[in-house]
C-alpha cells in the first residue's frame, strides 16, 4: 500500500499571508489527484470548515473543480494560464488535426503537455457519444497514473524520470516497456471512461514535447488500428513544431 507524505513535510507555504499559505497547502494536496475534504484535512492539518471554505472559494475562481464523486481537483484556470504562457505553432494547428482524429476513431482526442509537474490538456476534440465525459482544455492532473503520464515521463532525463516515479502507480520497468513499443495503454481515461491510448509527440531533435491521447469505449478493442492512426497524427503535430 502506498504511503503518501504530507505536503507540509515536503513543501514550504510561508508567503507571510496566512490565507494564501492555506490555499497553497490545499492546492499542493490536489497535485496528487482528486481529494475529498476529509483527505485534505488529514494531509494539511486544516480544520474541516476552513478546508471546505477554501476549496469552495478556489472553485469559484476556477482554480479548483470537482469530479463526479464530489472530490476536489485542480481546476481548468491553472491550465489555461499555462497554455497561454506556452502557446506555440503546434497548439495553433492542433484543433483541426484532433477533430480529424476524433472523427476517424469515434473517440475523444486530446493533446497534453507536461508543465510544472502536471499533465495539462492543451487541446481536445471530444466524442459526442454520450458515454465519454469531456475534459476541458486547461484541465491539470498529476503525473502519477495513466498512459498520458507514462508517455510524458518515459523519455525524460533519468533524474526527472526517477523523481516522477517517487509517487507513481507505475514502475521504471513499465516506462521502459513504453519506450520500447512507443505507446502506452490503460483503462480509465482522465475522466474515468473506458480505455485510453497515448503516444508521444516529438519536436525538434526528437524530444517529446507532448502526449496525444485517445479515450473512449471503442478504443480498447481497436488498439492496433488506432495506435497506427495516432502515430501518424502525432507526426503531423510534431512537424508543426519545426515550422
Amino acid at each position: 500500500m502506498t504511503t503518501w507524505p504530507s505536503p507540509t513535510a515536503t513543501l514550504r507555504h510561508d508567503s507571510g499571508v496566512a490565507v494564501l499559505d492555506k490555499a497553497s497547502l490545499l492546492l499542493s494536496v490536489l497535485e496528487d489527484g482528486p481529494a475529498s475534504v476529509s483527505r485534505i484535512v488529514a494531509l494539511t492539518g486544516l480544520t474541516r470548515p476552513t478546508a471546505h471554505r477554501l476549496a469552495l472559494a478556489l472553485q469559484r475562481l476556477r482554480l479548483v473543480t470537482r469530479d463526479a464523486r464530489g472530490r476536489f481537483l485542480l481546476g481548468p484556470r491553472l491550465g489555461e494560464m499555462a497554455v497561454v504562457e506556452h502557446g506555440d505553432r503546434m497548439l495553433a494547428q492542433a484543433a483541426p488535426v484532433l477533430v480529424e482524429l476524433r472523427d476517424a476513431t469515434d473517440s475523444s482526442a486530446r493533446l497534453h503537455r507536461r508543465c510544472e509537474g502536471h499533465r495539462l490538456c492543451v487541446a481536445a476534440a471530444e466524442a459526442a457519444d454520450g458515454e465519454t465525459r469531456p475534459v476541458p482544455v486547461g484541465t491539470a492532473a498529476g503525473l502519477w497514473t495513466g498512459p498520458v503520464a507514462q508517455v510524458l515521463l518515459a523519455w525524460e532525463e533519468p533524474d526527472v524520470l526517477y523523481q516522477g516515479l517517487v509517487h507513481a502507480r507505475f514502475t521504471a520497468a513499465m516506462l521502459a516497456q513504453v519506450r520500447h513499443r512507443g505507446w502506452a495503454q490503460g483503462s480509465g481515461g482522465p475522466a474515468g471512461e473506458g480505455a485510453t491510448l497515448a503516444v508521444p509527440v516529438r519536436g525538434p531533435g526528437g524530444r517529446v514535447v507532448a502526449a496525444l491521447s485517445l479515450s473512449g469505449p471503442r478504443t480498447g478493442p481497436r488498439v492496433r488500428e488506432f495506435t497506427a492512426t495516432m502515430i501518424d497524427t502525432a507526426l503531423r503535430l510534431g512537424e508543426a513544431c519545426d515550422e
